[in-house]
């Protein structure tokens, strides 16, 4: 008995150091796979800013450097990169050729060539989006065209749903013309210099004849097919208020002398639960929107409001406020007694409320008719006033005032705004402005705007003033939308910014430079010439790219280093034994796409690449097609709103049901699917 207790205590011990020989699988490619999965998880429910949750990624691989094999030094390799560096100088040389207004003047002959035809409008559109994003950065692309697309759907008619997700679309298949054509290219670059048996990157036009092939074929469908997929989610007629469903919620309220508001700030309304914003004081001819939080009320002040029908008529009944509209009236009805506290027809606010029209609000009735100088106007005639004497100078002071302030669209673009968590607030405090409404793809947020959270994509309605509209449309992490004003370029720069952009591709091409080198030559150039400052160069940057990027680059380093990427591939050979090289192509393709809705398409290429690479060795296939197909499929995700930053950008734009973009991008994606991979067998074999 004491033997066997004795030889049962000898053998306990060996059993933890028999274990790990025992395993299928080495730990390491556990770990890898669990931070892998939790990696999956927050770029899908996206709790954090997917940006941030790299950065995560970046510092768990390096604090599980044991494992995962990833060093310190090449944790935060990723910064110093050559395709972080790369993607970083084409935002610059890309703002470059924005500010000389290059692009502006293209989409003006556009308009001229689209006239009423919708589907001229439409060829014109994906014509200017797609060829140019093969070497200039298809996100200021987009952003300059979404204000010109809007205007142009606005001039003749035509839903601005049908010319948006074309432009998403085809700017996206341009980016599959070049190396630099998108950051997903680039990265898929230096993967394969990492991985790939030659050690070399892609050159600039590596595949560009494949990238022709992709954009040419999706601008047939986009032409055609497309056209009749793509819904009207917006109609073009009738104010942005009409556009919104404002004409319930804006109305005009007069402050009566016994008014408890009189000489509290406008803050003062925003008290408690109450549901109300003022976007808008109409005091003595002339109109206050900036500073209002912190503006004193007079009695006679018009106040501008936003307000449900149950708000209003609560503020009303507590505030002794009256409607202007029904002042109006009884001034007109000499049988009916005026309110107590009506202002008396001669004060200034009656004889000119240009500045109210201005951001015309509904009366509250519905009907969209806030007054107006018409009848401010007729009231000046009836008085025997002289429009051209001392009335008149005053109402030309009215009308200056009026031009200041506007009701305007505003998109927000993927960037620190959708990140932020003070949200509406945050947003009126940065402009001095007030948010009337928020849409978001077909949804449209008419109450409780302080409680709301922004988003890439939301397009804000909003009351602002000259100045801050001035402030808005230099903001690159914004676009004025509904803006049909261009901004003063030195045109005489646009040779200067074109021959750095040549210069920059022609090096890169020749092979005389590294394109990340030739890049930041471009950068260097773009500064000495005067086209951009440095602080427009800083503020050119999307950063969130820059650190999406850093942080999922020792990814694959840590798939690589722990044998994640060939047990992986290892599963799928064997499972897929009887597919052909071709099918497994496809499947690679079209897998990759689908990924890539879920998380970022620089995580998918880290993710997919390494993994495509070791598949196509195992069946003795040519490696690069494999790469070719993952990177394809990364720069072109069609189904949903989320994958891909330019979708984002037209979603609230276009009105669009989340759906919208699989309706029109589903047969696309299966086109594209067929196409890329007989392209890839016809141009490099299989």
């Amino acid at each position: 008995m004491t033997n066997a207790l004795l030889d049962l205590a000898l053998a306990t011990p060996t059993l933890p150091r028999q274990l790990p020989v025992a395993l299928p699988v080495s730990p390491d490619v556990f770990v890898v796979l669990a931070v892998v999965a939790v990696a999956l998880v927050l770029f899908v429910l996206q709790p954090v800013s997917i940006d941030t949750t790299a950065i995560a990624l970046m510092v768990a691989l390096i604090l599980l450097g044991p494992w995962t094999g990833v060093s310190p030094e090449e944790g935060v390799s990723g910064f110093s990169n050559p395709a972080t560096l790369t993607v970083l100088a084409m935002f610059i040389l890309s703002e470059g050729v924005r500010q000389t207004g290059v692009i502006q003047i293209l989409t003006q002959k556009m308009e001229a060539f689209a006239g009423d035809s919708e589907f001229r409008q439409l060829l014109a559109t994906v014509g200017l989006s797609g060829p140019p994003a093969g070497f200039v950065n298809n996100t200021p692309i987009v952003a300059v065209l979404i204000p010109a697309v809007m205007n142009l759907a606005r001039k003749t008619g035509t839903s601005p749903s049908k010319l948006l997700i074309p432009l998403s679309f085809a700017s996206m298949m341009g980016g599959t013309l070049t190396v630099i054509g998108t950051s997903t290219n680039l990265l898929a670059s230096d993967i394969w210099a990492q991985i790939g048996p030659t050690g070399e990157p892609f050159s600039l036009f590596e595949f560009t004849q494949l990238g022709i092939v992709v954009l040419a074929v999706g601008l047939v469908y986009l032409l055609t097919v497309g056209r009749y997929l793509t819904p009207a989610r917006i109609t073009a007629e009738g104010s942005p208020t009409d556009q919104f469903g404002m004409a319930d919620y804006l109305t005009d309220v007069v402050v009566h002398e016994d008014s408890d508001l009189v000489g509290s700030q406008v803050r003062a309304l925003r008290r408690g639960e109450l549901d109300l914003d003022v976007f808008q004081i109409v005091r003595d001819g002339r109109s206050i929107v900036r500073g209002l939080p912190s503006e004193r009320i007079s009695a006679g002040d018009v106040l501008s409001v936003r307000a449900d029908q149950e708000t209003l008529e609560q503020v009303i009944e507590d505030e002794h406020l009256a409607l202007l509209p029904e002042l109006r009236d009884a001034a007109t009805d000499e049988s009916e007694p005026l309110p107590e506290g009506f202002v008396p027809e001669h004060h200034a606010w009656n004889r000119s409320l240009a500045a109210a029209d201005a951001a015309p609000p509904a009366d509250g009735n519905g009907d969209g008719d806030g007054g107006g100088q018409a009848d401010g106007d007729d009231r000046s005639e009836a008085n025997g006033d002289d429009p051209g004497e001392a009335d008149g100078d005053e109402n030309a002071d009215a009308d200056e005032t009026a031009s200041e302030t506007s009701l305007t669209e505003v998109v927000l673009l993927p960037g620190p705004w959708s990140n932020r968590r003070d949200g509406v607030a945050g947003f009126e405090r940065e402009f001095d402005a007030t948010v009337l409404a928020i849409r978001r793809g077909d949804e449209v947020i008419r109450q409780r705007l302080r409680d709301v959270d922004l988003r890439a994509g939301d397009v804000l309605l909003v009351q602002t003033s000259a100045e801050v509209l001035d402030r808005l449309r230099s903001d690159t992490n914004v676009v004025v939308s509904s803006d049909d004003r261009w901004e003063e370029f030195d045109r005489t720069q646009i040779p200067i910014a074109l021959g750095i952009v040549a210069g920059v591709v022609g090096l890169a091409a020749l092979d005389y430079l590294p394109i990340m080198v030739s890049a930041l030559v471009g950068v260097v150039a773009m500064l000495f010439s005067g086209i951009l400052r440095p602080a427009d160069a800083y503020e050119a940057v999307d950063w969130n790219v820059i650190f999406l990027l850093a942080g999922v680059i020792p990814l694959g380093i840590a798939f690589e280093a722990s044998g994640t990427a060939d047990l992986i591939a290892t599963g799928i050979v064997a499972g897929s034994a009887v597919l052909p090289p071709i099918a497994m192509l496809a499947a690679f393709y079209l897998g990759t796409a689908i990924i890539t809705e879920m998380v970022s398409n620089n995580a998918s290429i880290v993710l997919m690449l390494p993994i495509a690479v070791e598949v196509a060795g195992q069946l003795g296939a040519n490696a690069f097609a494999f790469a070719l197909a993952v990177t394809f499929a990364a720069s072109t995700p069609l189904l949903s709103p989320v994958g891909y930053q330019t979708n984002l950008m037209v979603y609230g734009p276009g009105g669009y049901k989340f759906t919208d973009f699989a309706r029109v991008g589903a047969p696309l994606q299966l086109i594209l699917t067929v196409v890329t991979t007989a392209g890839i067998a016809f141009f490099w074999g299989i």
